[in-house]
């Protein structure tokens, strides 16, 4: 890549300091500011950067012609008037998870990127490291076979948000890999989701969701914002192999498994001769593929990068926001009518 993309990164609380230090590290973007209410707090995130800009004006960052991105750090409820703004100001936009605060703004996003030929990108961070991605290459070849079932935990003691319950904070991260890993054509058709609030914090703290999928296959994500122990695993079970990923183990972080269940009955038989069935345990080797580690937010840059300068769309664009955001939407309804299944339009 041999231009330059100038960026300006709005928001430097918790995350906006991450992006401004990988955005530097990436040879095609030039960071020009930093943007945040707080201008002292920016100024004191960039420290020795003495090339960014701090402004608490957001109006300067998009009148200013030298930048042609933003990449948007601040809370939910302002992503949509905030990547708005840069759309019709004519800057792609890089956007943290979720993309909006409702699928309907989500939905005026995309097409308002889509009207003006711009890129429009989601920050599904886990979907660019090492390990998911070598996930998604065992699923899309067939490796794994059959994508029968998905478990998957991420619970951790905090951070409990003030604005969103625990599937908005933590279950965008399981369902943007999930949706990211699926084979074309496979995604989820309805959502079941379970909450509790055993700290009377107002909203679910803990969650559950499960996923009815468009091959038949389930998916169900734990999230937690109480556990004392932070585990960080998926189980994506194939009708070949089954692999698990743990993201909290450096030294083996996938591991394959050539062990299952294989049904040798045919699969008309009737049902009153199940008995009749045949089951066959298959107990192979276990294979820990060597993945080389990187900075999964370096790699996301890159890609936000490259697919402004050669015009295409990112690998987690508008449109993966929006899934993510609809099985979300779907959460809260089920949540609302007690737990039950809440069924979707199919996005892909």
């Amino acid at each position: 890549m041999n231009a330059s993309i100038g960026l300006a990164v709005i928001g430097a609380g918790y995350w906006g300091p991450n992006l401004v230090r990988n955005a530097m590290a990436t040879e095609a973007i030039d960071v020009r500011w930093l943007c945040d209410l707080d201008v002292d707090r920016a100024r004191e995130v960039l420290g020795r950067y003495s090339t960014i800009s701090a402004t608490d004006s957001y109006d300067a960052v998009l009148d200013d012609p030298a930048v042609q991105a933003v990449a948007i750090a601040t809370p939910a409820a302002s992503h949509f008037p905030l990547a708005m703004a840069a759309l019709d100001a004519g800057k792609h936009v890089l956007v943290e998870k979720p993309l909006t605060g409702s699928l309907d703004d989500g939905r005026k996003l995309v097409q308002a990127a889509e009207d003006r030929g711009l890129v429009l990108m989601c920050d599904h961070t886990y979907c660019y490291t090492s390990a998911v991605q070598e996930l998604r290459r065992l699923v899309h070849t067939g490796e794994l076979g059959q994508v029968q079932f998905i478990d998957s935990v991420r619970i951790n003691l905090g951070l409990v948000q003030p604005d969103v319950n625990v599937l908005w904070d933590l279950a965008p991260h399981d369902l943007s890999i999930l949706d990211y890993l699926l084979p074309p054509g496979v995604g989820a058709v309805a959502v079941a989701a379970h909450g509790a609030d055993p700290i009377g914090h107002g909203m679910p703290c803990v969650g559950y969701l499960t996923l009815r999928l468009s091959n038949g296959a389930m998916a169900h994500v734990h999230v937690n914002w109480l556990s004392p122990i932070k585990i960080r695993t998926m189980v994506v079970g194939g009708s070949q192999r089954t692999v698990v990923w743990d993201d909290m183990n450096p030294s083996q972080r996938l591991a394959v498994y050539d062990r299952g269940v294989d049904r040798l009955a045919p699969r008309d038989l009737d049902p009153d001769d199940r008995k009749q069935m045949r089951i066959s345990y298959r107990s192979g080797d276990m294979v820990a593929p060597a993945l080389t580690e990187r900075e999964a937010l370096r790699a996301m840059m890159t890609e936000f990068a490259s697919s402004i300068l050669e015009h295409r769309p990112p690998a987690t664009g508008g449109v993966a926001g929006l899934r993510v955001m609809e099985i979300l939407e779907a959460a809260e309804e089920s949540l609302r009518t007690g737990g039950s299944f809440v069924t979707m339009e199919d996005t892909r």
